[in-house]
């Protein structure tokens, strides 16, 4: 099945205007905002059209901003229920008992504030998809629930009696470990076992590099800069530093220097102050090597000129050979006659 899109999809699954033929040996299609430069994105890719085949839940294991979702939303749109509903939410954004009606709705009069019935999340995502962000944080008594609608396809509003049917694809993720959140009774074991029926792994930036440049190209041109350029400068900065906040971090970077390079090209000055800080490092071990040398040099020159161009003698107190000394002057681009 090709791949068609990683874009949110206003437009029911339809190409968007970044998709670009990706390989035709697979035959897939990828979307410019899923940037698969490196091998180890390749190779995850590569398993999204099989897995979007299904209608399976699927387990996304990543640090948080390396685009988690955005392969959630590929899934969805590579999917026989690409033309319905994607919706998401983060489980670590709300407050239990709001969560559970954010998730399963809730009827008038159920709680205090509730005074007209609301659909919930799986409710409204009916034949569509729900992505489930940090699913490790789910409360544990809103577990069951989730258990119940994932096994047999029924939900229940708050305040009402009786459950009904529906039928969404649910995709979750988490940068934690699962298995460990089990092992210390955060989260129920058969679950666990339900939700992982596929386990896809997104790396984080760090360990990609070849997609560093291709991603801060791509948000360049989603800012709609007016160059659309880089700098040679800045591009080495981008790819020396390390990216903690993944490839979020990156868009932000990328977002303010097209903001302070007013209208010229993206310089290593525009960046952030966090991203330039590594290859200032770099500039200022390049500085101090530099200066140590000629220290080095007005030392010996000194140490020279006292002993009265007594190569032996000046050696000595050096404390290297006097082979040495000579190797040293003779890169120093002084010759005998020059001394004298």
């Amino acid at each position: 099945m090709p791949f068609t899109c990683a874009a949110p999809f206003e437009t029911g699954g339809q190409l968007c205007r970044y998709c670009r033929a990706a390989s035709s040996a697979s035959g897939v299609r990828a979307c410019a905002r899923m940037v698969a430069q490196s091998p180890s994105m390749r190779r995850l890719l590569q398993r999204v059209p099989a897995i979007a085949a299904t209608n399976a839940s699927v387990v996304i294991l990543g640090e948080s901003g390396s685009g988690k979702e955005v392969l959630a939303r590929a899934i969805h749109a590579n999917g026989p229920r690409a033309a319905q509903a994607f919706l998401a939410v983060n489980v670590t954004a709300l407050p239990p008992t709001l969560l559970e009606s954010e998730l399963f709705g809730h009827v008038r009069g159920a709680f205090t504030g509730a005074t007209s019935s609301k659909a919930g999340l799986f409710e409204a995502a009916h034949q569509g998809s729900l992505f489930l962000d940090e699913i490790a944080e789910l409360p544990l008594e809103l577990q069951p629930k989730l258990l119940r609608a994932l096994q047999d396809g029924e939900i229940r509003r708050i305040g009402e009696t009786r459950p009904f049917h529906v039928d969404v694809r649910v995709l979750c993720a988490t940068h934690q470990e699962l298995r460990q959140a089990v092992a210390e009774r955060r989260f129920r074991e058969d679950l666990y076992y339900r939700l992982k029926v596929f386990t896809l792994v997104v790396p984080p930036l760090r360990e990609r590099r070849e997609d560093v440049l291709p991603l801060a190209q791509m948000f360049l041109e989603q800012e709609h800069h007016p160059t659309g350029k880089l700098t040679s400068r800045a591009r080495e900065a981008l790819l020396r530093y390390p990216w903690p906040g993944n490839v979020r971090e990156l868009a932000n970077a990328v977002k303010h220097g097209a903001v302070l390079s007013d209208g010229r090209d993206v310089d290593v000055d525009h960046l952030p102050q966090d991203v330039l800080e590594p290859a200032r490092q770099a500039i200022d071990r390049k500085t101090l090597l530099r200066k140590l040398a000629d220290v080095e040099r007005e030392h010996v020159m000194a140490v020279l000129e006292a002993c009265g161009g007594q190569q032996v003698q000046a050696a000595r107190i050096l404390g290297i050979g006097r082979t040495t000394l000579w190797r040293k002057l003779q890169g120093y681009g002084i010759a005998d006659s020059d001394r004298r």
